[in-house]
């Protein structure tokens, strides 16, 4: 039976989280991260954010925002409630809670990069103490945080659900859609042990209307992984029914949105140019690569996987007969790309398909521009580089080029005056319901 002294640290971390007396502590102040910590600021406690990156934590202490869809006036009011920032790793035992949110993309070889996820657990490990709860937000593979996490915070002498509270609990943002927010959205929280979770319950109630316990960080990072493979299994399916379609001349658009009308039993996706965003394109391989340690080969998901990868040199092919059935080809002709983000009406470029059919006309030798009112200047990638900034889309702009590459929909394109002045559109969307001379479907 626990004694006093080891029930302490959960229960003064509970009531301090409860009270609100908390300092909450985000690391990672990106798409996933600032929100949270707008969150947790608006509603009373104090809140520490640890970021890397120097220019973002400058901007932050200035009040500014550096992601579209957060108006500067939120960071500025997080500042007026207590709000700061730091690349000072060493402020982390004056957060009560730890909430890790960084990327956790793949390496070349299609494999789980944890090198962000464990880089900065290393970081922080130093600065663990009684008391804290560490918790979990990037999407990874069942298994992470009880195999990387855990032993970190042991080797300091710490016991896990007695001295130190670990959760998993994964991030669930939607960038640009209105219709949630942090707050609306339900959290899934795995605790390691059950004095974890009831840590973990205690530091998200406040924030999150309704936060959903799991009996497992293993169970809770399997959630997280389902969610996103079952969006991407259905979009590999959509996306090879918009190639028969094609092949059968039909229009893939008109075919989904009769099937929607059912009531039951059907659920539209939406076809595209390839995958985009931090998870779509990503979690599907963290699973598969898990998998193969149990001697299992996931050829459902995998068989998603690369249909959905092949989505852009599928586009590029119909953009090349497009060109061809005028007497051009595409080396040599000039290409203007419409919307470079992952998805309409934001501005986050994270593995976006944009990039990749750039990269692919821009090999073929095509003359590329692109135009994006939500990325004025294309921004610095660790792995893709275009020296462009947005075109303005004027009837002189438009009727310049060979063709119109319509590769994110955004709502404020006027794609009425792109179709009067273009001389060929390739669409990717289904932003144009009839069919006209210079319109092609992809």
């Amino acid at each position: 039976m626990k004694n006093e002294n080891q029930l302490a640290p959960q229960y003064n971390l509970i009531s301090r989280l409860e009270s609100r007396t908390a300092t909450i502590g985000i690391i990672g102040l990106g798409y996933v991260g600032l929100p949270l910590m707008l969150r947790y600021a608006d509603i009373g406690f104090k809140v520490l954010g640890i970021d890397i990156d120097a220019g973002k934590v400058d901007k932050l202490n200035q009040g500014q925002s550096y992601i579209e869809h957060i108006p500067a006036a939120s960071i500025a009011a997080a500042r007026g409630k207590g709000f700061e920032a730091t690349t000072d790793f060493s402020r982390a035992p004056e957060a009560d809670a730890l909430i890790i949110c960084v990327p956790t993309p793949l390496n070349a070889y299609r494999e789980p990069d944890l090198s962000f996820v464990t880089g900065t657990m290393d970081a922080l490990v130093p600065y663990i103490r009684a008391g804290h709860i560490v918790s979990l937000e990037s999407t990874t593979y069942p298994g992470t945080t009880e195999e990387e996490l855990k032993p970190r915070i042991e080797s300091r002498g710490f016991m896990v659900g007695e001295d130190v509270f670990l959760v998993f609990s994964p991030e669930r943002e939607d960038p640009g859609n209105p219709n949630f927010e942090t707050r609306t959205i339900p959290k899934v929280c795995g605790g390691t042990t059950p004095a974890c979770l009831q840590a973990g319950m205690a530091l998200y109630g406040p924030a999150i209307d309704r936060v959903v316990p799991v009996s497992s960080t293993r169970a809770a990072e399997l959630t997280k992984l389902l969610e996103n493979i079952h969006r991407a299994v259905n979009i590999g399916l959509v996306n090879e029914m918009k190639i028969i379609a094609d092949k059968m001349d039909i229009d893939i658009h008109e075919v989904i949105r009769a099937a929607a009308t059912k009531p039951f039993g059907f659920t539209p996706y939406y076809p595209g140019p390839g995958l985009g965003g931090h998870c779509i394109p990503i979690d599907p391989f963290y699973l598969t690569w898990k998998a193969r340690e149990y001697g299992l080969h996931t050829r459902f998901i995998e068989l998603a996987g690369e249909i959905n990868s092949d989505m852009p040199h599928w586009v590029i092919s119909k953009v090349a007969d497009a060109l061809n059935d005028r007497g051009r080809s595409i080396k040599g002709a000039k290409v203007l790309v419409l919307g470079i983000a992952y998805k309409k009406d934001v501005d986050d470029m994270r593995e976006s398909p944009s990039v990749e059919l750039m990269e692919i006309l821009r090999d073929k030798g095509a003359d590329l521009a692109y135009s994006d009112p939500h990325v004025p200047v294309f921004p610095t990638m660790r792995e893709h580089h275009f020296d462009l900034s947005s075109m303005e889309l004027t009837a002189e702009n438009i009727a310049s080029f060979d063709l119109v590459l319509l590769a994110t929909n955004h709502k404020a394109f006027d794609y009425q005056l792109i179709q009067k002045h273009a001389k060929l559109i390739v669409d990717t969307r289904g932003v144009y319901l009839d069919l006209q001379p210079n319109i092609v479907k992809a």
